[in-house]
């Protein structure tokens, strides 16, 4: 499912526009980028939690020389499954 098909599921569901259901949408999502990009952790019961990791700087090897590289330090976006969640996939 792609961003429209989801649009349009979500205006289906909840008879609002496709218009409204992709302003929802929109702003939802950046609501949850903005929450983890400050650091905090972003609950949606059931569903998971979005939250931000930290890389420590470590040592990797460029695939086409063999050469040694250091990639640094960095923040990276994470998605931790709810319990309801991985429950309903496993079934």
């Amino acid at each position: 499912m792609n961003k429209e098909e989801l649009i349009s599921e979500i205006s289906k569901k909840t008879k609002v526009s496709k218009k409204d259901a992709a302003l929802i949408l929109s702003a939802t999502l950046e609501s949850i980028q903005k929450s983890v990009k400050k650091g905090e952790k972003v609950t949606l019961v059931g569903f998971g939690t979005f939250s931000s990791k930290h890389r420590a700087a470590r040592k990797g090897r460029n695939p086409q020389t063999g050469k040694e590289i250091k990639i640094s330090a960095k923040n990276v976006p994470a998605f931790s499954a709810g319990k309801s969640f991985k429950s309903m996939l496993t079934k």
